[in-house]
C-alpha cells in the first residue's frame, strides 16, 4: 500500500529539525537492512524519540512502525497521524493483541521500533528492559537492531516544560551491529545481552556529545555519574 502519511510528516520534521538548528550526528546507519523484519530497539530519554530513532533508518529508506501507548491513537491530532503511519497502539492491560499486530508487521518485512524501558528514563540512564522486544524477534526469526539517543531529552522530555524556541542542540545517535534473536536462547539472557550493547551504545554517544551544560542552572540534562544534576536511578 502506498504511504500517504508517513512521507509527509518525515519532512515535516525536517523542516522542524531546520528551524531548530539541531545537528544531527549520526553514526552506525549500514547496520540498518535494507529489507525484511527487524526489532529496532531504543533508549527512552524524551518525548520526541520516536522521530529520531526513526531517522536512524532514513538512510536505508526504511520506515519504523513504532509501538505506543493506545491513549496516542486517541488523541484528534495524533491518532489519524499514528495510524496512517502503521504504528502500532499497545494497551498495557492486553498487550497481547499488540504482540501479535508486532510479529505480522516484522512478518510481513517491517521494521518495528520498540522502547523496551517502557517509559522515560527520569535519570537518563538505562532502566532495567521489559524482555517484549526480544520475544518478539525471536518468534518472528528476525534480528534486534539496537539503537542509543543522547542529546533528544534537551529538546523536551518528562518534567520539564516543552519549549521548541530553544535551538542549536547537537542530537547524536549510534546504531548498532544487528544482534541475532536466537530461539534456543533465553530470552532473560538475551535481553540482558541487549541491554549490556545498548549501554556501551550511550556510552559511545555520550562520549563523541559534543557539548556540556551551558552553566550551573543547565546541568539538569546530565546523569549524576556524569557530573550532572539528573533524578539517581531507581534499582529495581
Amino acid at each position: 500500500m502506498a504511504e500517504l502519511v508517513y512521507p509527509p510528516v518525515i519532512a515535516a520534521a525536517r523542516t522542524m529539525f531546520k528551524a531548530l538548528d539541531l545537528r544531527l550526528d549520526i553514526s552506525g546507519s549500514e547496520h540498518v537492512p535494507t529489507s525484511g523484519g527487524a526489532v529496532l530497539v531504543s533508549n527512552h530519554i524524551g518525548y520526541l524519540d520516536f522521530v529520531f530513532a526513526g531517522f536512524a533508518a532514513r538512510p536505508s529508506k526504511r520506515l519504523v512502525r513504532f509501538m505506543a501507548k493506545d491513549s496516542v491513537f486517541r488523541h484528534k491530532v495524533s491518532g489519524p497521524l499514528m495510524r496512517g503511519m502503521k504504528h502500532i497502539p499497545v494497551d498495557r492491560k492486553q498487550g497481547e493483541h499488540a504482540f501479535r499486530h508486532a510479529l505480522e508487521s516484522l512478518r510481513s518485512g517491517e521494521i518495528v521500533g520498540v522502547f523496551p524501558e517502557a517509559t522515560i528514563s527520569p535519570s537518563f540512564t538505562l532502566k532495567k528492559f521489559k524482555s517484549g522486544a526480544v520475544r518478539m524477534a525471536q518468534e518472528a526469526q528476525v534480528p534486534v537492531l539496537p539503537v542509543a539517543l543522547w542529546g533528544t531529552q534537551r529538546v523536551w522530555t518528562k518534567g520539564r516544560k516543552r519549549d521548541l524556541r530553544r535551538r542549536h542542540y547537537p542530537i547524536t545517535i549510534r546504531i548498532g551491529k544487528p544482534m541475532t534473536a536466537d530461539p534456543a536462547e533465553s530470552a532473560v539472557t538475551l535481553t540482558e545481552r541487549l541491554r549490556e550493547r545498548m549501554q556501551e551504545l550511550l556510552e559511545s554517544a555520550q562520549a563523541a556529545y559534543p557539548e556540556g551544560p551551558r552553566g550551573p542552572e543547565d546541568t539538569w540534562w546530565l546523569p549524576a555519574h556524569l557530573g550532572g544534576t539528573a533524578p539517581a536511578p531507581k534499582h529495581t
